[in-house]
């Protein structure tokens, strides 16, 4: 039976990492380049000209002048001055020195000839690769078979979000609706991966699918009643102007209140399973009552540290706006009755409240699959 599980464990495991290659390969319908006449590429900068930068304290205006070398693309090989646009702001401007790797935009006429150069950003994606790579060798060094379908179920998840979310929500179709059914997704895959196949993953994903869902509910409840506007989400008012004015911000904040909650759920929900799977494994005489009170046991303790978890990821996104209120000594009133710190209330109480309820539902389901001599643990 033990070879029957890890064969159906790699097969599982097969399955979703052919599926997260066919989602990498799948187009998003949103390909159309914004310049029609325009190409990225990577370029080392060689020099530059910093003569007509207007420095005011910390912030820099004007722009800066930089020979480049275009390391990549059609037009390798080419060394052209391009132009670093600045506009004063310390979160979107950067200044290049010389040996810097940088993404720009080449921009073209009618004949395909480069006519001038865009300095967009520092180059950061072989960074970004070298660290991910890391990252699994880590992993896997760490939990070997397990730590593998530990990393397809991240790059699984990040794939339902960013080929099948995102692109169906813009799309037209309900962003609540579309952040419950990816949630479910992500959870059931997740946990029968890093679970497995079993009695175990099956108790936490039906204990953590059914208080997501009641999260979801509570969620959009208490949005509508404490009358926030989902356009308190970061840049989601930059949506309407792109062309999206049919896009429902509120349902969209109400859908990323549960899609945040959602990993916590889950993570509680696994430990209360596997932890009566345990006692059950040691205790085969116990009874179902005294099975779910020892759940109930490992949720309380666990609870306590998740919803601390939740205030942390969410109020540490906000650090800075709270540290802008208190410099400017904005009164206490004031800031719990604005609308960023409402929205961020309603997220933490909504994800504690599924929290509190994926323990029982999670013991009771457990104590149901576990007293079933005829299933597989």
């Amino acid at each position: 039976m033990n070879e029957f599980k890890k064969k159906s464990e790699i097969t599982f495991a097969m399955i979703l990492a052919i599926l997260s290659i066919i989602l990498i390969v799948i187009p998003t319908g949103f390909q159309r380049s914004i310049y029609m006449n325009a190409q990225g590429a990577k370029a080392r900068v060689i020099a530059t000209d910093d003569s007509t930068i207007i420095q005011t304290g910390l912030f820099r205006q004007g722009d800066q002048r930089c020979t480049v070398e275009i390391l990549s693309g059609q037009h390798k090989g080419l060394v052209m001055d391009g132009v670093n646009m600045l506009s004063g702001s310390l979160a979107d401007d950067k200044v290049f020195q010389s040996g810097d790797i940088a993404w720009v935009l080449v921009e073209r006429d009618s004949d395909d000839n480069p006519v001038f150069i865009n300095m967009i950003d520092y180059y950061r994606l072989g960074k970004e690769t070298l660290a991910a790579i890391i990252f699994a060798l880590v992993m896997i060094a760490f939990a070997r078979f397990s730590g593998i379908r530990i990393i397809i179920s991240f790059v699984f998840a990040f794939l339902c979000i960013w080929k099948l979310l995102i692109p169906l929500t813009l799309h037209g179709i309900n962003p609540l609706f579309m952040c419950i059914a990816s949630l479910m997704l992500i959870t059931a895959v997740t946990l029968l991966l890093v679970g497995g196949v079993n009695r175990r993953s099956l108790a936490a994903i039906g204990g953590s699918l059914t208080a997501s869902l009641v999260t979801a509910a509570t969620g959009y409840l208490m949005t509508h009643w404490m009358r926030i506007h989902g356009s308190v989400l970061e840049q989601s008012e930059s949506l309407l102007y792109a062309g999206f004015q049919n896009l429902d911000l509120t349902s969209l904040f109400a859908g990323v209140v549960a899609l945040s909650a959602g990993g916590a759920i889950m993570d509680l929900s696994i430990d209360v399973s596997v932890a009566m799977a345990e006692v059950k494994e040691h205790a085969p005489s116990i009874s179902r009552i005294e099975l779910i009170k020892s759940g109930m046991s490992v949720g309380r303790a666990g609870v306590g540290t998740q919803t601390t978890t939740l205030l942390l990821a969410y109020m540490g996104s906000w650090l800075s706006v709270m540290m802008v209120y208190m410099a400017q000594s904005t009164p206490v009133l004031n800031i719990l009755t604005s609308k960023m710190i409402a929205s961020e209330i309603v997220q933490t109480l909504t994800g504690c409240a599924g929290l509190i309820l994926v323990t029982p539902i999670t013991a009771v389901i457990a104590s149901w699959l576990y007293t079933k001599p005829k299933l597989d643990k």
